[in-house]
């Protein structure tokens, strides 16, 4: 085989060069698991057939091909797939039973159709010389192709005729405003995956930071490139988005089951004290803050203390972590007590990945004599190494189990980006070096999973770590927040988009601070970034600002309310909230949706960047212009309700609606079926009884209502039931179908209080008559049901 020679670098190699340099195909061999192994002139390549739909594409320009990693990919094993090879004179195909893979063998092109002849994707030959060595591949652009997808990023959702660099970090220029609060450089969770509307997803399995050319130098083509020497990709057909995101989190994994109580409100605190007030910290403030929810009624399930919990250590300051408690708090057990005795289902502690001496424990002395830091010079690492399982042993029980004993259930991982990066809060930068790059992107990952695994063996009950940085993969670790980011309008949209292009990147679990992060925020901002928080898929509330942090009391009166009122109504919903994350765990599809994931053959949906699906059924349309009395709605097709007045509207159509500051426009797709159940103060203070379905006829349609132990791992053996509920709606018949629950987990008889939303005059289930409630526009029957029957109400007018 002929190797790339330092001659053919004199000019360096450019990605869009890259489709010369693979020279002409010489032979073929087949290898085990679905595996070809082609030679070419220049290189050598490995077409992989995963499943009948994904096929990975691996190119080494020296004979060697790397060893599997654990951090980006969980699945490397696959069922046999029925290949038919057939070969002539120009080109080789491999055709499985949706895909065509025809490669062409002068020059060595790949191109791929679906069944029925249509072209998907195609390697170009272009010409372009680059400053720097890179390598890549280079694509037809399609007309009318747009791309979705490239992690969490808060400029644009359609990436078509748009460059981007995928590199975990945030800008660097001072002051903040122009670099860390630079929404073009926020790139706290890149993944290098993207989905096209011809009906597939690339993911370039690279940690190498990465540049994608969208069409931007050329609109023929598009590029994808990197440093990294073996070109390691897989392409996934679809068609449909939905289909590209369960293959790819098939690859990457899925997102486990969080506890239930995750689906409730998450608080964060400084304890009194943010940065500069640290003296004002103490054990009693997160007690006092709950006592508070408590008093007011605001549900509450989970708390975070945030940094300056910790003694700031002697190297590394707030950018390290000593775990040793802050002077000012006293007899933390006892503050944890404290706080379980209120009914929160977990406290955490807020984290950073490096090592550091306190006043009292010298634990990065003694990780450094004990070779579990990260390796640098001279001895001088700091950060913890996660690549290390003993280094990660090690840090557990030295470090992470003085917290543990005392109470503390997770951790909220900061700073991941920091390795390899100059740091967030400090001049340092971690370790540098060739390798250092091609780690510097999973470091997060590694960093993210070690506590989840651990508190997950610890505790006995599901994991649940919150991380700020992250990487493909991530999801497995299982939960982002979007960064801390101000509390102004202009921040507002950004961070919506952040939630939507991280849900069309696989990571189904998102959050972010409610009101922004720093500086008081705007009442109004408080209250409509509040909205929207309540129904991201994960909701968190926590802010620096002192010394307001956030707290609904410190906004005023009318703040409060509607806060309570839609913390309220996140609680009702979380029937609805928990069975939408057990689709996700199944199939990868986000709590929060861009239209784009249902829609993707509608182009008005491709650059709506503040509306969204919540689950499947609930539109919403958060407000963030400063004063507005109404806002423009985009209505897909199909039929839509006004959730606040119930009006009704046929879609493919914009609405300007009117939007008071108590009201977040909603519309409920028609055809939903919307469990929910009454409110609790937190999850689990009381058996749930009575679910009520709320139902808007249109057509047929069904809903897969979830329920397991909300704690255990025992869903993973199939201890859970679904109960499967279906709608039949005909003319002025309304057939509503609970089928019997299905699955290892008993189900105990339940109430079902179903809501038609229309004016029935009578309801029957197996021939009786049931009595029927009539109150603005919605029918109301009750049924008690056996969750092993089949149990059927018909409704008539």
């Amino acid at each position: 085989m002929k190797k790339l020679g330092l001659t053919l670098f004199s000019f360096f190699l450019s990605f869009s060069f890259f489709a010369q340099q693979m020279g002409d195909f010489q032979n073929l061999k087949e290898e085990k698991n679905n595996t070809f192994h082609l030679k070419t002139s220049e290189a050598d390549v490995k077409v992989e057939f995963c499943t009948s739909s994904i096929v990975r594409f691996r190119t080494s320009w020296n004979g060697d091909f790397r060893e599997n990693e654990p951090y980006m990919v969980s699945n490397y094993n696959w069922d046999q797939v029925e290949v038919q090879q057939n070969e002539t004179s120009e080109k080789l195909s491999f055709q499985t039973n949706q895909l065509n893979v025809e490669i062409h063998k002068s020059p060595f092109q790949i191109h791929i159709y679906d069944k029925k002849g249509n072209l998907l994707n195609a390697d170009v030959v272009a010409k372009k010389e680059s400053s720097k060595e890179t390598f890549g591949a280079t694509k037809k652009l399609q007309a009318d192709e747009h791309f979705f997808g490239f992690g969490e990023r808060m400029d644009v959702l359609d990436r078509r005729g748009k460059e981007v660099t995928l590199n975990v970090g945030r800008g660097l220029g001072k002051p903040h405003i122009i670099g860390a609060y630079n929404v073009l450089e926020a790139n706290y969770a890149p993944v290098p995956f993207f989905m096209s509307t011809k009906g597939y997803g690339i993911f370039y399995h690279t940690s190498y930071p990465s540049t994608w050319d969208m069409g931007k130098s050329n609109a023929k083509f598009y590029t994808f490139s990197s440093e990294d020497k073996e070109l390691d990709y897989y392409f996934i057909y679809g068609p449909n988005f939905p289909k590209i995101l369960d293959g790819y989190t098939s690859i990457t994994g899925k997102s486990p089951m969080l506890p239930k109580f995750a689906m409730g409100l998450h608080v964060g605190t400084y304890s009194g004290g943010t940065w500069g007030h640290e003296e004002e910290t103490s054990a009693n403030y997160p007690v006092a803050l709950v006592e508070k929810f408590r008093q007011y009624q605001i549900p509450i399930d989970v708390l975070h203390l945030d940094s300056t919990w910790r003694m700031f250590g002697e190297n590394g300051g707030s950018g390290a972590t000593t775990f040793e408690w802050r002077e000012t708090f006293h007899d933390t057990e006892k503050m944890f007590d404290s706080l379980y005795a209120l009914n929160l289902n977990a406290v955490g502690l807020h984290v950073r990945p490096r090592f550091d001496n306190g006043k009292k424990l010298r634990l990065l002395d003694e990780a450094r004599e004990a070779g579990y830091v990260y390796p640098e010079p001279n001895n001088s690492g700091e950060f913890v190494n996660f690549f290390d399982e003993d280094a990660v042993n090690w840090w557990w029980e030295n470090c992470a189990m003085r917290v543990a004993e005392q109470g503390a259930m997770f951790f909220k991982t900061d700073e991941g980006s920091a390795f390899g990066r100059k740091a967030n809060e400090s001049n340092k930068t971690g370790p540098r070096g060739q390798k250092i790059t091609s780690l510097h992107n999973v470091f997060p990952v590694a960093y993210a999973k070690a506590p989840y695994e651990k508190y997950q063996e610890y505790n006995k009950m599901r994991g649940m770590n919150h991380t700020r940085e992250g990487y493909a993969g991530i999801q497995r670790y299982p939960f982002i927040w979007a960064g801390d980011w101000p509390s102004e309008w202009q921040y507002f949209e950004p961070v919506i988009k952040a939630g939507l292009n991280i849900g069309m990147s696989g990571v189904g679990y998102w959050s972010h601070n409610m009101g922004g992060f720093e500086h008081v925020a705007d009442p109004e901002l408080y209250i409509r970034w509040c909205q929207f928080g309540f129904f991201s898929p994960v909701s968190h509330l926590f802010g620096m600002e002192h010394p307001n942090y956030k707290e609904p009391w410190n906004y005023g009166e009318e703040a409060q309310r509607i806060f309570k009122q839609y913390d309220d109504l996140r609680y009702s919903l979380i029937p609805y909230i928990y069975s939408t994350a057990y689709e996700n765990h199944q199939t990868g599809m986000p709590l929060m949706r861009a239209l784009v994931l249902d829609y993707q053959d509608d182009s008005n949906v491709y650059e709506i960047t503040d509306q969204y699906l919540f689950g499947e059924s609930m539109m919403i349309c958060p407000v963030t212009t400063k004063g507005a009395k109404t806002r423009t709605v985009y209505l897909p097709e199909g039929n839509w309700t006004n959730y606040w007045t119930g009006e009704q509207f046929e879609g493919k159509q914009y609405l300007n609606v009117l939007s008071p500051i108590e009201e977040m426009p909603i519309f409920i797709k028609g055809g939903a079926i919307i469990p929910s159940q009454e409110v609790v103060q937190y999850v689990g203070e009381k058996e749930i009884e009575t679910i009520t379905l709320d139902i808007y006829p249109d057509g047929n349609s069904s809903f897969s209502l979830y329920d397991d132990d909300g704690k255990s791992l025992d869903y993973q053996k199939g201890k859970y039931a679904l109960t499967i509920i279906e709608l039949n709606a005909e003319d002025d018949q309304v057939e509503v179908t609970i089928q019997p629950a299905e699955g290892k987990y008993k189900l105990d008889d339940r109430t079902y209080e179903i809501r038609l939303h229309g004016n029935y005059s009578a309801a029957k289930s197996n021939g009786k008559s049931l009595k029927i409630q009539q109150k603005e526009d919605v029918s109301t029957v009750s049924i008690s049901t056996n969750s092993k029957k089949k149990s059927s109400i018909n409704f008539s007018k």
